[in-house]
């Protein structure tokens, strides 16, 4: 994307944007640029953690997950279940976030057991341990389950662990796309910021 002598190369701008300007929602180092030019230097720098999600009542949160793992530049999102998805919440950040869908929990954890990603579950139930204090594995797919029912029991029994937020306030749980950007934040703090990466 930038030459030899540290110039943008011009193949990444889009000569439609720079004649009519360039409104969408990214960061001023891509302005301008073409989607593939952005995607194909996202792809350069993203993190080893991917993200997924059950999708079997079409979670309305699943939007806000794949905005959040855009920001966090999360290597994939994937989505268990049914295929589509709202993408409102995403804000059009699905054009720039690799995402896989899996029709089952059973072909998902085939396709992690393949690519040997240990699956992380976020839950806050009986026997989940505090994510606070709990060393996230640089490598890994951090899952989470719907608004209201949580992960499926399929899905528990996938997971090496199970974490959940802390939380201080009344409220029993906060929602699957709040819990979502919390779990990579604290990715990034662990791995990013901690480690010097």
């Amino acid at each position: 994307m930038i030459d030899d002598d540290g110039a943008l190369h011009p193949d990444v701008l889009d000569p439609q944007l720079l004649e009519h300007g360039d409104t969408r929602n990214v960061v001023d180092r891509y302005r301008f640029w073409t989607m593939e030019a952005i995607v194909a230097d996202l792809d350069e720098r993203r993190h080893a953690f991917h993200v997924a999600i059950e999708n079997f009542e079409h979670d309305m949160n699943i939007g806000s997950v794949v905005r959040s793992a855009n920001a966090f530049l999360a290597q994939e999102v994937h989505i268990v279940g049914h295929r589509r998805w709202n993408r409102r919440g995403a804000m059009v950040t699905e054009q720039y976030q690799h995402v896989r869908h899996h029709e089952s929990v059973t072909e998902f954890v085939e396709w992690a057991d393949a690519a040997d990603l240990p699956i992380i579950g976020i839950d806050n139930m009986e026997g989940s341990v505090s994510m606070e204090t709990y060393d996230i594995p640089r490598a890994c797919v951090l899952l989470f389950g719907q608004e209201g029912p949580g992960l499926s029991a399929e899905a528990q029994a996938a997971c090496v662990d199970m974490l959940a937020i802390t939380q201080f306030g009344s409220t029993r749980s906060i929602n699957a796309g709040a819990a979502a950007a919390v779990a990579m934040h604290a990715w990034i703090r662990r791995h990013v910021f901690d480690q010097g990466v």
